[in-house]
């Protein structure tokens, strides 16, 4: 019996030189596992936020068309300010304030020679109307594998003005 006893304790004994030896051990291991796991995911989001952006831009600029070829107007606001309320309303936050509204543009054409109408008449019946964030300027997160200038985004959306009803007065276009 007494030898029984002594086994166990030696094997307890060096069951506790084990697990000291390996107290060391669990850090290393988590240090070179999670440091990997952190760049790839890292690398996941900024890889994958300009395709989220253009997206939400691509999105904001439809809108803006949609909303365009209603002749809808904001209260004290021209059919192009409206339109580049819209744009900004539905571009998830990226876009905000003066800034924004300067990065989104709003150009009239007609439908026969495709040149672009200014004036009070560029947003006549039938007339396109061409929404675009042109050259939106993304800046990487982790610009170690790649150059640091930004990435750029462009969106454009059009469509064709239909006519008012009957008894509707024309918004000014303010373009």
């Amino acid at each position: 019996m007494s030898k029984q006893y002594h086994s166990d304790a030696y094997f307890q004994r060096g069951l506790r030189r084990k697990a000291r030896r390996r107290r060391g051990n669990y850090l290393v291991e988590f240090s070179l596992a999670f440091f990997p796991m952190f760049v790839l995911m890292m690398a996941i989001i900024d890889f994958s936020m300009p395709i989220f952006l253009r997206s939400a831009f691509t999105h904001a600029v439809r809108e803006g068309a949609r909303y365009g070829i209603t002749f809808q107007t904001m209260a004290g606001k021209t059919h192009t300010e409206s339109i580049k309320e819209v744009v900004l309303a539905n571009s998830s936050g990226f876009l905000s304030g003066q800034s924004g509204l300067d990065k989104v543009q709003v150009k009239w054409y007609s439908p026969v020679t495709f040149l672009e109408l200014t004036g009070s008449g560029a947003n006549g019946d039938g007339n396109i109307v061409e929404v675009s964030i042109p050259n939106y300027q993304w800046g990487w997160m982790a610009p170690l594998w790649r150059s640091a200038s930004p990435q750029k985004i462009g969106v454009h959306a059009a469509d064709r003005l239909e006519t008012l009803p009957n008894g509707a007065a024309r918004p000014a276009c303010g373009c």
